[in-house]
């Protein structure tokens, strides 16, 4: 079978027989890494600014830390320990190039874990968390010199990140959330129902909790209408009935896109 020559390893051939240095030193390698440092760089600083510009918690340093991190470590695992694994003498076995990035994937889940919060009976986070994770992929491409790989992912990348928002937005709109904070004596199970049977839309995801002010106590109740696709409804309309009938004391709308 003939062997699989990749793009990286035919870039490396090149410079090393264009160099026309006689020396030992694969000086087209060591140009290859420095140029997979270089290219993580920019593709994972395009994410990360995307994620800074949004005003998120891991921004242009993190996703940067963490790709570049990446990529040494992929070219670490690839190159390090030349002497001991070339398989000439004095070597002591082959070596699993893999298993450095398989320690980063594992690593870089729990950093990104550490981004989701729970917020308002909802979770934030997830897709902050998501790039940081596919930063690290990135890294791993362009240490492994899978260039076109990287640059391919950091495309769909953006892609996803700018362009599908608005599809977002547009679903988002049939489902909006409440947090609604009502006394503790107020039968607000039915005032919800009796509020989407008036304006034909179901209620979904209730969650309760009861909280302190002070000596008084409350309930904090989230859930969501389910609107119809196509048809509106008056967010408006349905904050003054709560406040009314409910006699809620404060009501916020958290994915109301306008």
């Amino acid at each position: 079978m003939k062997p699989v020559v990749t793009i990286d390893q035919q870039i490396a051939e090149l410079f090393n027989n264009n160099f026309g240095i006689a020396s030992s030193w694969n000086w087209g390698n060591l140009l290859l890494c420095a140029i997979a440092v270089i290219l993580s760089v920019a593709l994972c600083g395009v994410i990360g600014f995307e994620r800074e510009k949004r005003g998120r918690s891991a921004g242009l340093r993190t996703h940067l830390l963490v790709g570049v991190g990446s990529c040494i470590v992929m070219i670490i695992s690839i190159y390090g320990f030349p002497a001991m694994f070339s398989g000439g003498e004095g070597s002591v076995g082959s070596r699993d190039v893999a298993r450095l990035a398989a320690q980063v994937i594992t690593g870089v889940g729990f950093l990104g874990a550490g981004a989701i919060i729970h917020f308002n009976g909802g979770i934030k986070g997830l897709t902050t968390a998501s790039t940081i994770w596919l930063v690290m992929a990135i890294g791993l491409c362009c240490g492994s010199m899978n260039f076109i790989l990287a640059i391919g992912g950091t495309l769909i990348v953006m892609i996803v990140l700018i362009s599908f928002r608005k599809i977002e937005r547009r679903i988002s709109k049939t489902k909006p959330m409440f947090v609604v904070v009502v006394p503790n004596n107020v039968p607000v199970m039915n005032v919800l129902l009796e509020i989407g049977k008036e304006y034909d839309c179901g209620v979904e995801d209730i969650a309760t909790q009861l909280i302190k002010n002070g000596d008084a106590s409350q309930i904090e109740v989230v859930f969501k209408l389910a609107v119809e696709p196509g048809k509106s409804i008056n967010l408006d309309n349905i904050t003054k009935e709560l406040q009314d009938k409910a006699r809620a004391l404060s009501v916020q709308v958290i994915n109301n896109h306008k």
